[in-house]
């Protein structure tokens, strides 16, 4: 090593790598998924007796998708590792990897314009209900028929699907802007 190396500063350059997908965006994944897959466990299951259940997964990774501004091949990852998560506990093995990565890539797309309402952004409430609504319609449809069931029965399953939509909505809207100072996104 010659002397005038041994004597010059090193720098790190660093860049913005929002949309991209990096080590930190998956570990920032990964703990949200902990996080949710707990919760399900706990706090879902507990509710699930009174007709609420909460998707804290599908919660988790919207808040992955917002917090790291993913892009829409960065948002595919992440719903096909949550859709991994969610196969320790679905009652239809395989299929939330259909229905996690559309769900995923809806929410990539809705976080690519800010929505405001009287001046309050209302991006994550708007695009996590989506979110959830699509996830779980596509669940309900397409578990149905693949159980052999009527059509018609998924009807029954709106109103658990649109009110895991609104809880998961509030959830994150909730959560989203904290995170994001201390995580200083």
């Amino acid at each position: 090593m010659s002397e005038q190396n041994a004597t010059q500063a090193r720098t790190v350059n660093t860049t913005e790598h929002s949309g991209k997908a990096d080590v930190s965006s998956l570990v920032l994944l990964a703990v949200l998924l902990a996080a949710g897959f707990i919760l399900n466990m706990t706090v879902g299951n507990a509710l699930a007796i009174v007709g609420i259940k909460p998707q804290f997964i599908i919660a988790s990774y919207a808040l992955a998708i917002l917090l790291s501004n993913a892009g829409f091949g960065q948002a595919a990852i992440f719903g096909l590792v949550s859709a991994a998560v969610i196969q320790l506990t679905t009652s239809i093995p395989g299929l939330n990897f259909a229905t996690e990565l559309v769900a995923a890539l809806v929410m990539a797309a809705l976080i690519r314009r800010p929505l405001k309402v009287g001046g309050r952004d209302v991006t994550p409430l708007v695009a996590t209900f989506a979110t959830t609504l699509v996830s779980g319609a596509l669940f309900a449809v397409a578990g149905t028929l693949i159980m052999g069931a009527a059509l018609g029965t998924v009807v029954v399953k709106i109103p658990l699907v649109l009110g895991t939509a609104v809880f998961n909505a509030v959830v994150v809207q909730a959560l989203y802007f904290p995170l994001k100072k201390v995580l200083k996104k």
